[in-house]
């Protein structure tokens, strides 16, 4: 038995992953580490980019996407670890993260799961760091906009728990599965991933059960990942249904006949509304347009490293990623004179209209968030 095993579920971000496994392997040097790969049949040459750069990586290769939660449970079969990471392909992890969790765990013996602050590629703080169970008076306050108009009512905010401290540790009902932290003893007792679940919905699942078999789930406010919210996932109206068909599938499953209609009713009104605000945003960016123009590059980060990288930028001719796009992007440049930690903490207290994205010292890529300037890019003369 291992202490640790790291658990990743890939889908086509084969430069998400390239930057996520560059953090991880620094990230574990003090701890005892597997690290598994499952590939959902990424139509992005995934495996052949990935393979040769990560000797010491298991993947496994499904020949079809499987989903999120039975990819997750075949490399569970297979895991030793004394301790369970269930991380997204799209994250960033900072140096000390793994120690820390771990420490955390150990030292309190109710813990089932643990989640950790989480910051998107700006920068900003996301709210599903630390939410609650969604009760029908939940998803309703969610969906209907009540959380948005009271934030920190804590008659309002069941579903994010806003009225508690993004930068205190917090017990919680729900721990992402974008860094879903556990003990093997836990999973060996209620099982994995619900595979039911194809998508969304599975952590939710997944930290409630945990918390019926009598453990506790905690929010770790000591150390904060980036989590480039939504680039494993395409939000296209295929995932909007399958975001619908996994909230009914769990809705059914633990709530009674009368509250299941109540929240049936404010699942289907609240993908309505997003559709309707989605169109509205993409109309508003289509008029919006602006002329041809260069992307901008500046490079931030270890000496050494940005000297490298503005060569490799300029003979890939990468100038601009989008011919009707003007845009400034600061590159993070990671390398022994400015960690993963150094870059976490730089784009959390940046501005976060400027555009950040993020290179490790091994690594052919960079990739940020979603921009309309492009989000990810390899290198070709690397």
């Amino acid at each position: 038995m291992v202490e640790l095993s790291v658990i990743i579920v890939n889908y086509n971000v084969k430069y998400f992953l390239e930057q996520c496994l560059c953090s991880v392997k620094k990230a574990i040097q003090k701890t005892e580490t597997e690290v598994f790969v499952v590939d959902n049949n990424s139509p992005d040459a995934s495996m052949d980019y990935l393979k040769p750069k990560f000797p010491w990586v298991k993947f496994i290769t499904n020949e079809k996407n499987e989903g999120f939660s039975k990819a997750n449970n075949k490399a569970l079969l297979f895991a030793t670890g004394k301790h369970i990471l269930f991380l997204n392909p799209d994250t960033i992890v900072p140096e000390d993260c793994i120690t820390h969790c771990i420490s955390f765990l150990d030292a309190h013996q109710d813990a089932g799961a643990l989640g950790v602050m989480m910051i998107d590629g700006k920068g900003a703080f996301l709210k599903e760091s630390k939410r609650g169970f969604p009760s029908p008076w939940a998803a309703f306050c969610k969906l209907s906009g009540l959380i948005t108009l009271f934030p920190h009512t804590k008659l309002f905010s069941k579903y994010y728990l806003g009225n508690l401290s993004s930068g205190n540790n917090q017990i919680i009902d729900t721990v992402s599965g974008a860094f879903f932290f556990t003990k093997k003893e836990v999973l060996d007792k209620i099982g994995g991933f619900d595979e039911q679940f194809f998508m969304y919905a599975e952590d939710i699942d997944l930290s409630y059960r945990i918390q019926l078999a009598g453990y506790t789930n905690y929010y770790l406010a000591e150390t904060r990942i980036i989590h480039f919210k939504g680039e494993s996932t395409n939000k296209d109206d295929k995932y909007i249904k399958q975001f619908f068909w996994s909230m009914r599938l769990f809705s059914k499953k633990y709530f009674r006949a009368r509250f299941f209609s109540v929240f049936y009713f404010f699942i289907v009104w609240g993908i309505w509304f997003r559709r309707l605000l989605a169109f509205l945003v993409y109309t508003a960016n289509k008029k919006n347009k602006k002329a041809k123009n260069e992307t901008k590059f500046f490079l931030s980060g270890d000496k050494n490293q940005i000297g490298v990288l503005e060569k490799k930028i300029s003979s890939s001719g990468k100038r601009t990623t989008n011919n009707h796009c003007e845009s400034t992007v600061v590159i993070f440049c990671e390398g022994p004179g400015f960690s993963f930690k150094d870059i976490i903490s730089s784009i959390k207290n940046s501005n976060e209209k400027m555009i950040y994205k993020v290179h490790a010292s091994e690594s052919c890529s960079v990739v940020g968030s979603q921009d309309p300037c492009g989000n990810s890019f390899g290198l070709n003369s690397y």
